[in-house]
């Protein structure tokens, strides 16, 4: 059996069908809008983020380039700055040790310049490297030599025509000299063990004088030349005496 349409009935399910259809074109446009839009925000999102990101970097590269340049410049004053130090410590050295030196320079000074006068109030006189002891007593050859030792001198040892000379016109009398031949006849010793090489004797000397013992020198007669003014005498006699010891200031 048919069933019969009637033409309205058709006439509305077209019409639905047809809006329907524009209802779901509607959709379409609205969904493919919001999607469109949600994917330009995410693009705007994203490059920004990129800004700030490339931002940051650049930031952060010129606050590395600042430190670093500051450390550099840190480094190389506190390198100066080492270098101006140890430059002024060497300087300071160098003036302390010159400080010292100075002061020990003064000192001996001041130590020689107080021996010098002990020496000159003592009686001493100075000439070339030696200090000479003039004697105002008379002695025998070996007590005088003791007085000497006493003194931590010796008699004295003539050793140049200079010294001679000098010797010489210290006493207008005779005095003795540390020369003499009691260990071996004819042969004369100095008493710091040493030779006889040049003598400044008188004309006729040595001459052990009416065959007596003339074993000691001594310096003799002022009025005589000083390079012939030695004479053998003998130990016992009692004579001025000359101590000589060496100093070197």
């Amino acid at each position: 059996m048919c069933t019969s349409v009637k033409t309205d009935q058709i006439s509305f399910g077209v019409n639905t069908g047809f809006k329907y259809l524009a209802e779901l074109k509607i959709n379409v446009s609205l969904t493919g809008k919001l999607c469109f839009s949600s994917l330009f925000s995410g693009v705007v999102c994203l490059g920004l983020l990129t800004f700030l990101l490339l931002a940051g970097i650049i930031g952060l590269l010129v606050c590395y380039i600042r430190v670093t340049h500051s450390l550099k410049q840190k480094i190389f004053n506190e390198t100066n700055s080492t270098a101006e130090r140890d430059q002024l410590q060497a300087r300071y050295s160098a003036m302390t040790e010159e400080r010292d030196q100075l002061r020990i320079e003064r000192d001996n000074i001041r130590a020689n310049l107080s021996f010098i006068s002990q020496q000159i109030q003592q009686g001493w006189v100075y000439f070339s490297s030696s200090w000479y002891f003039i004697s105002t007593a008379k002695k025998t050859w070996e007590d005088s030599r003791q007085d000497c030792v006493g003194r931590t001198a010796d008699l004295l040892v003539i050793n140049s025509l200079e010294e001679q000379v000098f010797i010489h016109g210290l006493n207008q009398e005779g005095f003795w000299i540390g020369l003499t031949d009691q260990v071996e006849e004819g042969k004369w010793m100095w008493v710091d063990g040493t030779e006889l090489t040049t003598g400044f004797w008188d004309s006729g000397q040595p001459n052990s004088h009416g065959g007596t013992d003339e074993d000691c020198i001594a310096k003799w007669l002022e009025e005589s030349a000083p390079e012939k003014s030695w004479h053998d005498v003998s130990c016992n006699k009692q004579v001025f005496w000359v101590c000589e010891k060496m100093v070197y200031l």
